[in-house]
């Protein structure tokens, strides 16, 4: 306990000699390698028996995404199948976790799969990304390139690589610049000298564009990536962690932490045990083998009442038409993710209006 609870001293702004690469601030030229004809070769990147058929030429990990790429015509449209929900009736953001399992160099060398992934990210405002896993500075930028080939404007963090052996991760978060803007100056990891998870959490606060910027949704997401192997250990840690940084944030008391927890919403321990906090993500399974719950976003009810009661798991398979050992090749979770307001709401639930804007 003494351990956990050396956790609330953990939470320290800026200064930590890392940065993040905002699209067009690369220090070295890269160059956009030629694709034949603008589309992927052969009639179909995937194989009729479910396996990956050969690559198409693409970018290694080092190169810039292509300038122009035409999608495979192949791919499911979305929404598809009746499972994707339909647009909210009213202004609202969709919330999105997604462990995008070992996203590096291998499924950057695989543009089919990376076109599933971009078409993936473009179904929500903002994304918290777990399992980066390169050494390579420019992946997270080319890959935000290759999601807005479509004419999107989306922006992205990333944080610095973290774990305790040599297999290092980073997160990350993407998010829609015309829909989100996300407070540069104020993102974070959260500090950990006691060494109780191996991945500490990256803290990041966003708003809402596009309405007065004092009703905006204003929130802090909290990506987390517990260890599987001491999981009970590291969801005590994480939900001290979570108190710490509703602590932290000043005047914001919306905080989300989303990720993969390892856990399912029965097994959060201390994090459930916090008065008023709800797993939004329960009775579903979140893995491609649908099979285990792993993926959540979990709110404090009584603050976030901009939470609009739809929540769900995103079917990579169904909306793509894919096999199991395709959509396991994507990744072996799938995307969770939440409905919130647009409009800052108050303990009742109705749009508030801030004295002073926050600024971002």
């Amino acid at each position: 306990m003494q351990r956990i609870l050396s956790l609330a001293t953990l939470v320290v702004l800026g200064g930590l000699g890392w940065t993040f690469l905002r699209e067009g601030q690369a220090t070295r030229p890269v160059a956009a390698p030629a694709v034949d004809g603008g589309t992927f070769p052969g009639a179909n990147p995937w194989t009729a028996s479910g396996g990956l058929g050969p690559a198409p030429a693409g970018p290694p990990s080092t190169a810039a995404a292509p300038a122009a790429v035409g999608a495979p015509t192949q791919y499911a449209s979305v929404p598809g199948n009746g499972s994707w929900p339909p647009p909210p009736s009213g202004p609202a953001i969709r919330i999105a976790s997604y462990n995008i399992q070992a996203f590096g160099p291998s499924k950057a060398d695989k543009p089919h799969i990376l076109y599933t992934l971009a078409e993936i990210v473009r179904q929500f405002d903002v994304v918290a990304i777990q399992e980066v896993r390169t050494q390579d500075d420019y992946h997270i930028p080319n890959f935000v390139r290759l999601v807005n080939q479509t004419g999107r404007r989306y922006d992205h963090i990333v944080g610095p690589r973290l774990g305790n052996t040599t297999s290092t991760e980073q997160y990350a978060f993407l998010f829609d610049a015309d829909r989100i803007e996300a407070d540069f100056s104020n993102y974070y990891t959260v500090r950990d000298p006691d060494n109780l998870l191996h991945r500490e959490p990256l803290v990041a606060s966003f708003r809402v564009r596009g309405i007065p910027p004092e009703e905006a949704f204003t929130f802090t997401l909290v990506n987390v990536h517990a260890d599987p192997d001491v999981v009970d250990a590291e969801i005590e840690a994480l939900a001290e962690a979570y108190r710490v940084v509703r602590l932290a944030g000043r005047d914001e008391d919306d905080v989300i932490m989303l990720g993969d927890f390892n856990a399912d919403d029965r097994h959060l321990g201390r994090i459930a045990q916090i008065p008023g906090v709800k797993p939004l993500i329960s009775g579903a399974f979140t893995n491609t083998r649908q099979n285990r719950l792993y993926d959540n976003l979990v709110i404090h009810q009584p603050s976030t009442t901009e939470y609009l009661g739809r929540s769900g798991v995103f079917d990579v398979m169904r909306q793509f038409n894919l096999t199991m050992d395709q959509a396991l090749q994507v990744s072996d979770h799938l995307p969770v993710w939440a409905e919130f307001s647009a409009y800052e709401r108050d303990y009742a639930g109705r749009i508030a209006r801030r004295g002073m804007p926050v600024r971002y």
